[in-house]
């Protein structure tokens, strides 16, 4: 059943991929912000069919990669949803780079998560808590690097792609959300990770 889940939601990514190419509104934003589920997807399949991934975390990264194209078709500082959120909330700007970012902690936490409890089978919670959230903001703070080195290549052409949208301290705020999304990530979400992680430790 749950294999059948994930084939389903292998097709959802790959139609809104396919979807998402089609006259978005940049087409070299679109490239770079999808450019991970292009990488990520193969990944995950290899991984799951290799390893057998939990639901949990084969079903986030489908929801992130779901967030990436989505801001790839717009660009994160158009997204009729970000509008949806400023004009509800009365933000002084466009938010969905901010969920983006999020989800760029939430998501890796977990990965760290299966990755170091089936592999370096770490013992202690509390190393485990720490080392994830350490993981999540090497992932942030490399991604700030990438941003910054296509900024300098491609200069102006970059703006869609980077979505500041003017704020000054728009990389900080980026950092601060992945840790936002790794903590509530483990908060919320160890316990039925770990029942998850133990099905797959027993033998049918």
């Amino acid at each position: 059943m749950s294999q059948n889940i994930k084939y389903l939601l292998v097709g959802v990514v790959t139609a809104c991929l396919i979807f998402s190419g089609i006259e978005p509104f940049d087409r070299t934003t679109w490239i770079l912000e999808v450019f991970p589920v292009l990488i990520g997807m193969p990944l995950l399949l290899w991984f799951d069919n290799k390893h057998k991934v939990t639901m949990l975390l084969f079903a986030l990264a489908c929801l992130h990669f779901l967030v990436l194209m989505y801001g790839g078709a717009y660009s994160y500082a158009r997204t009729p949803l970000g509008f949806w959120l400023q004009d509800i909330f009365h933000f002084s700007r466009n938010p969905y780079d901010r969920i983006g970012h999020f989800m760029q902690g939430f998501v890796p936490a977990i990965l760290a998560r299966e990755v170091l409890l089936r592999s370096a089978k770490i013992q202690s919670r509390k190393y485990l808590f720490l080392l994830c959230v350490c993981v999540c903001l090497a992932v942030s703070a490399s991604y700030e690097l990438i941003e910054w080195a296509a900024a300098l290549i491609l200069g102006q052409g970059a703006d869609e792609f980077l979505g500041t949208q003017g704020d000054p301290w728009d990389t900080q705020w980026d950092m601060f959300m992945a840790l936002v999304g790794a903590l509530t990530a483990l908060l919320i979400a160890s316990r039925r990770h770990d029942q998850q992680l133990e099905k797959l430790a027993t033998p049918n």
